[in-house]
């Protein structure tokens, strides 16, 4: 697989305007400033590929893009506090619209940030993906900004924080200065290719 292929297909703000599910689809998921953006932008080797904002809550849609025979999804960022209600709620039917209606999803990549306990947020989104028997992978983003000591006191912690749903996926510490890392979510994506 060939990921310096991806294009960028499509952004969407409301479900009547969703493409067709007709090949694999990989999400990216987690809340507001998480690093989404910088991960795609990673996996891709690319420097600015997904749009990268130091303002949380600046991805207000599902950005779709197409490497070789898979489809990237970026999720918009959730649990940003300033955003208002409204905004909250067309969030809420995007992502409702988007997860149930039938759609080609093989793999949910679950962001938390390391360096932080998992929000009520996040453990909810691990509830829904595992009550609607969603494949997930577990990335806690930003390792380099912690060191050793407080790395390994982290996932220590975030075991605990995140309970049942640390036993059913892989949990994979992640920082773009990461090559290793970085290649792990590629071979997982890889795995879905239809070529």
């Amino acid at each position: 697989m060939n990921f310096n292929n991806a294009q960028f297909e499509t952004s969407f703000a409301n479900a009547k305007q969703f493409i067709a599910s007709d090949v694999p689809e990989i999400c990216f998921s987690g809340r507001s400033n998480v690093g989404k953006s910088s991960l795609i932008n990673k996996i891709l080797n690319r420097k600015s590929f997904a749009r990268v904002s130091s303002k949380p809550g600046k991805t207000v849609t599902i950005n779709f893009f197409k490497v070789d025979s898979v489809r990237l999804v970026d999720l918009p960022g959730y649990g940003y506090a300033k955003v208002s209600y409204e905004e909250k709620e067309r969030w809420g039917e995007l992502m409702e619209s988007y997860f149930g209606t039938g759609r080609n999803i093989k793999m949910v990549f679950q962001l938390i940030d390391m360096r932080h306990p998992a929000t009520d947020f996040d453990i909810s989104m691990l509830e829904f993906l595992s009550a609607n028997n969603i494949p997930f992978t577990i990335v806690l983003t930003k390792s380099d900004k912690l060191n050793k000591t407080e790395t390994a006191k982290r996932l220590e912690l975030i075991n605990e924080e995140l309970g049942e749903y640390a036993n059913m996926a892989d949990i994979i510490p992640f920082s773009i200065q990461d090559h290793a890392s970085a290649e792990r979510i590629r071979e997982i994506i890889s795995s879905f290719s239809l070529n």
